[in-house]
Order: C-alpha cells, then sequence, then structure tokens
C-alpha cells in the first residue's frame, strides 16, 4: 500500500559545482523561509508528424519541454533568508571556467529533485496590511531536472 507524502519537511538547498557540468552530491546549504516552490513539470510540445496521405487524424511526437523561464519561489522576507541568499548570489557571482550551481528540493522519504539554475537578486516583494512581509526569489533553470538521491 502506497504512502502519501506531506510537503512538510521540504528543503531547497544550493551547492556549487566543483567540476563544471557535474552536479555535486554533497556540500548543500539550505535556504531558510521556502514556503512555496511552483511546479516544475513542463509540458513536452506536441510535434505533428501527420503525412499528408493521412485522412482520419493527426499523429504526433513529444517535442522539447520548457520550464517557462524564471520559477519563482515564495519566501519570507527576514534577515536569515536575505542573508543565505546573499550567500548564494556571492557563492555564484565568484564561480569560474564554466562552473555553475544546482538547486536541490530535498523531499523527506523520497529522492530529492535537482536542476542547475541562475539565482537572480533579490528585489522588494510588496506589502499589505496585517500581513507575513514575503518576496519571490527567483531561480531560472538551465538543465533538465532530475530525481536523484538526496544529497548528504
Amino acid at each position: 500500500m502506497a504512502v502519501e507524502l506531506s510537503t512538510a519537511g521540504i528543503v531547497v538547498k544550493y551547492a556549487m559545482e566543483s567540476t563544471a557540468g557535474t552536479r555535486p552530491t554533497t556540500g548543500y546549504t539550505a535556504i531558510p523561509g521556502v514556503k512555496s516552490i511552483p511546479d516544475m513539470n513542463p509540458e513536452p510540445a506536441q510535434l505533428d508528424v501527420t503525412p499528408l496521405e493521412e485522412t482520419v487524424q493527426h499523429r504526433y511526437i513529444p517535442g522539447l519541454k520548457d520550464p517557462g523561464g524564471a520559477i519563482g519561489l515564495t519566501c519570507n522576507y527576514y534577515s536569515d533568508f536575505v542573508t543565505a541568499w546573499e550567500a548564494m548570489m556571492t557563492a555564484y557571482e565568484a564561480l569560474t571556467d564554466g562552473k555553475g550551481m544546482w538547486i536541490e528540493f530535498a523531499i523527506p522519504g523520497m529522492n530529492s529533485f535537482y536542476f542547475r539554475a541562475v539565482p537572480s537578486e533579490l528585489g522588494f516583494g510588496g506589502a499589505e496590511v496585517d500581513s507575513v512581509l514575503e518576496t519571490t526569489a527567483y531561480l531560472t533553470p538551465n538543465s533538465a531536472p532530475a530525481w536523484a538521491a538526496a544529497s548528504t
């Protein structure tokens, strides 16, 4: 019998490559205060391969998937989050020799979800009366996502 999982305990982490193009398996750092992660399950484009002699129905093959550009993480805007995001930006900006940054969505009881990404500087997410100060922190995926064992 399947055991349903909760979103409780999911942690968003990052790590910098020590070898260009190779996903790190250790050394990930948690980003505190992440409240929501958007859907990252893009539908593949449908390429029409219907020949002219077809008389009944179109035929398709899957094309490229488009994650739609930057993804936005909704985050509590407080000092620990800002400090962590700025440290991540500093580490990313110091990368050389084609090295990149990987993001891990560590899900308790499952493998982790990984993708290479480019982070964006924080802006201000706005404010309203009697609410939590939040912001949207953006990551632009630049690799195909993959499921793999959780980092150590």
